[in-house]
């Protein structure tokens, strides 16, 4: 099973990520940031990953550090769940349209980190939440997850939709290029023979 669990714990954070990439999308979250437990929903439900994230953070600062170690462990879990990545499909891509808002986005589980952040959000906040830590988020996902991630959000009025497209959208990438392909059942998908 694909299963891992790992803990962060800074001065400025203490955070604690469990995930099985193949779940049934079940998710517990508790962050102190509601929008973000609400953004983490959307990655578990429709990656069909079962992940749980306990996290506590100088929030009395602001949002940023909480936002980002989050990003950073869950990276870290995300990698020791893949493990070797033989078999994998590798590759993976969704568009996912919420209305009036419209996002892209492309992955590839290359082993190096990577991010293309093409969002121009239409407003500053979304409730109480900085928009701007979306890409913090993703910064640390892939730098410890080391996955190549391209986002782009092609159309949207509204920030809320825009951001919740982005996530689906991720989640969505991520199920299709975990998934296992029984023609390269022991076959690492690279001809460099590594990941």
């Amino acid at each position: 099973m694909r299963i891992a669990e790992v803990s962060r714990n800074t001065l400025e954070t203490r955070i604690a990520v469990s995930i099985n990439l193949d779940g049934t999308g079940a998710s517990k979250f508790s962050t102190g940031l509601p929008f973000l437990d609400h953004m983490l929903d959307q990655i578990a439900r429709h990656g069909m990953m079962d992940i749980s994230i306990e996290a506590e953070g100088d929030l009395h600062i602001d949002a940023h550090h909480t936002v980002e170690d989050i990003g950073i462990t869950l990276g870290q879990a995300f990698a020791r769940a893949i493990g070797d990545k033989k078999g994998i499909c590798r590759y993976g891509h969704s568009y996912v349209p919420l209305d009036e808002a419209l996002s892209r986005v492309v992955l590839d589980l290359s082993g190096r980190p990577g991010l293309e952040f093409g969002v121009e959000f239409t407003r500053a906040r979304i409730g109480e939440f900085d928009v701007d830590l979306i890409h913090e988020f993703f910064q640390g996902f892939v730098n410890h997850a080391q996955v190549t991630l391209h986002i782009d959000n092609l159309r949207g009025d509204n920030a809320h939709h825009q951001a919740e497209t982005i996530f689906k959208a991720f989640g969505r990438a991520l199920r299709m290029a975990v998934q296992m392909d029984s023609r390269m059942a022991g076959i690492m998908p690279s001809t460099k023979g590594s990941l």
